[in-house]
């Protein structure tokens, strides 16, 4: 199973979605997911925490009848766990699985899903391709094969993040 970009989102063309960014902070950082990526974003509420689960792993939340297992991005780049605050959400990813719905009079598989949680969500950027560099190799606070590239907005950077790398739990 892999995470991927979801075909259609809300609408927007698909040649402008491919430039569209969550952005969210973490750690002081600002960081960007693609938004097809993107399923939606809940107030951080009760998770609940679940035994022999991956150590970045925070627990599970209920989204509408779904179990969704939650990961704290803190630790996932190596830092102390997510301090929780008012500000603070869960982004939630939606897996698209390989040969899903592929084959025909075979049952499609329901969709499923991960939480992220981060500090604050921001703004939903628009970064033009102009603007979009390569990850550095080196001089971020997180592991370089974690980020995809680097996004300049105005005065800013934003660390866009390689999702299939963030979320492949299995090291």
């Amino acid at each position: 199973m892999a995470f991927k970009p979801l075909r259609n989102v809300a609408g927007v063309p698909a040649q402008k979605a491919a430039n569209q960014y969550l952005t969210f902070t973490l750690g002081g950082e600002l960081f960007g997911i693609a938004i097809g990526y993107i399923k939606e974003i809940i107030e951080y509420g009760e998770v609940s925490s679940v035994p022999m689960m991956p150590s970045v792993i925070r627990g599970v939340i209920n989204l509408r009848g779904a179990v969704v297992p939650v990961l704290d991005l803190e630790l996932r780049f190596g830092r102390a766990a997510s301090t929780i605050s008012k500000r603070s959400c869960i982004v939630i990813l939606e897996r698209e699985e390989k040969g899903r719905g592929d084959h025909e009079g075979e049952p499609e598989e329901p969709a499923q899903y991960l939480g992220m949680i981060v500090d604050a969500v921001n703004e939903v950027l628009e970064i033009p391709v102009e603007n979009i560099e390569h990850a550095p190799r080196f001089g971020t606070s997180i592991r370089s094969e974690l980020i995809q590239a680097m996004g300049k907005v105005d005065d800013k950077f934003v660390i866009i993040l390689d999702v299939a790398e963030v979320l492949a739990l299995d090291e």
